[in-house]
Formats: structure tokens, C-alpha cells, sequence
């Protein structure tokens, strides 16, 4: 004869488990929402936009900020050996450039940062005086000193310690910066990487829109000037 608290224990366990599988289903609804809407308080910034989710469910904007092309992406980073997972932010200027050679400055490189190609450029330039100690500057043209040059006019860029990564190339420009990182205690004991639940604030994007729409001028000085200076002489 079947024992009938065997049967009310299966019951329960039944219940327990739909209750259990329900409270995971809504917490990825939520994380899901939450990352679809990690750019929402930045959209107001651009003229213009179009935005799209990427398989990692973090938004893709594609915009214009005073007149110039934007792309902005969230790269979510849960791979990187004996560090926390990072949430990094790329924008780029998308734009041509006088420029002849990539300019590519890493601050504290570590070989993992899937994000960039940074170490795929061939020429591995010496670090300038006044330049951060703990950058490293690559070049597919070590001879072309612009990146240098223009770079030198932005080097306060570097005391926000969230900034990664600055890139001069003939098709734009990009600065990289951390936006976040996994929660320490939670990722040590219950390996949560969780992150973007707090929506990117807009003053810190624009601050990046701003200091890219600087470089670009600056690069456009510059070679106003040498075009003059090859004309008068």
C-alpha cells in the first residue's frame, strides 16, 4: 500500500519546484529587460538613432551627436583569467581621417581583451615622456607621428581611471572605458557575473562624445596646418 505522505511529499516537492523554475524565469525576464535598456538615458543625446539588441542582450546605438556618426556598443567581458567580469563601453567616431597610420593606446594590457585588436598590430612604439607609465602604444606605421602628436593635446583623458583604451585610425576613432564590474563578493562565492542593471548615465557618455569630437577636430587642425605649411614652402 503506497505510504500517502509519500504522495504529499511528491506534491509539494512538484510545487517547489514549479515555484523554484518560476522565480528563475521572471529573474531572466528582468535581467534580460534590464540589459535591453542599459542606453536608455543616453538616447536624448543623439540627433538622430537607431538602436538594436546584440546576442549578449546589451543595445547597439548607432547616432548622430552634433552632426557627427556615432556607433556605441556594450561589451560584456566574463572570460578574462584572475580578474572580476568587466562591462566595457566602445564609441567610436565613425568618420574618416587624414590620418596614415592606426594609433592604438592600451592602458595596463593584459593579452585578454577580446574586444580589441590592439594586440594584432605589428610595431610596439616607445612610450613618449609625460605619457601614463602604465600605457602601451602599438602602431601598424611607427613612422607617422600624428597619433602621437594629437594624442600629447588629450593626455588628461587618462585621470579617469575607467579609461581603456584610445584609438586614431583613417576610418575614426574610439575610446574604450569600463562601465562596471561584477560584484566581488557575489562573483567569489556564487560566480554571479551579473551586470547593467543600472542603466549607463548619460553625462558619462557624453563626456566620451565630447572628448571624441575634440580629438577629430584637433586631427583636422593639424593637418590644415601641414597642408599650409607644404604650400608655403
Amino acid at each position: 500500500m503506497t505510504d500517502p505522505w509519500m504522495g504529499v511529499a511528491a506534491i509539494g516537492l512538484g510545487l517547489a519546484l514549479a515555484a523554484l523554475s518560476w522565480q528563475l524565469a521572471r529573474a531572466r525576464a528582468a535581467r534580460s529587460a534590464a540589459r535591453a535598456r542599459y542606453l536608455d538615458d543616453c538616447l536624448a543625446l543623439f540627433d538622430e538613432h537607431r538602436m538594436q539588441i546584440a546576442a549578449t542582450g546589451f543595445p547597439r546605438i548607432a547616432g548622430r551627436y552634433r552632426g557627427r556618426a556615432f556607433d556605441v556598443q556594450v561589451v560584456p567581458d566574463t572570460l578574462t583569467v584572475r580578474k572580476l567580469p568587466a562591462l566595457w563601453v566602445l564609441v567610436s567616431l565613425i568618420e574618416e581621417m587624414p590620418l596614415k597610420a592606426r594609433f592604438d593606446l592600451m592602458v595596463r594590457p593584459g593579452g585578454t581583451e577580446t574586444f580589441s585588436a590592439f594586440h594584432t598590430l605589428s610595431h610596439q612604439i616607445p612610450i613618449p615622456a609625460g605619457y601614463p607609465e602604465e600605457c602601451t602604444i602599438r602602431s601598424d606605421d611607427p613612422g607617422d607621428p600624428a597619433g602621437e602628436t594629437v594624442m600629447r593635446r588629450h593626455l588628461d583623458l587618462f585621470e579617469d581611471a575607467s579609461v581603456k583604451e584610445v584609438i586614431f585610425s583613417p576610418k575614426g576613432l574610439r575610446i574604450v572605458f569600463l562601465a562596471e564590474e561584477a560584484d566581488r563578493g557575489r562573483y567569489l562565492i556564487y560566480r554571479d557575473a551579473e551586470m547593467g542593471m543600472v542603466p549607463l548615465g548619460a553625462v558619462r557618455l557624453e563626456r566620451v562624445l565630447r572628448r571624441l569630437t575634440a580629438i577629430a577636430d584637433d586631427i583636422h587642425e593639424l593637418e590644415g596646418a601641414e597642408m599650409r605649411r607644404r604650400d608655403a614652402a
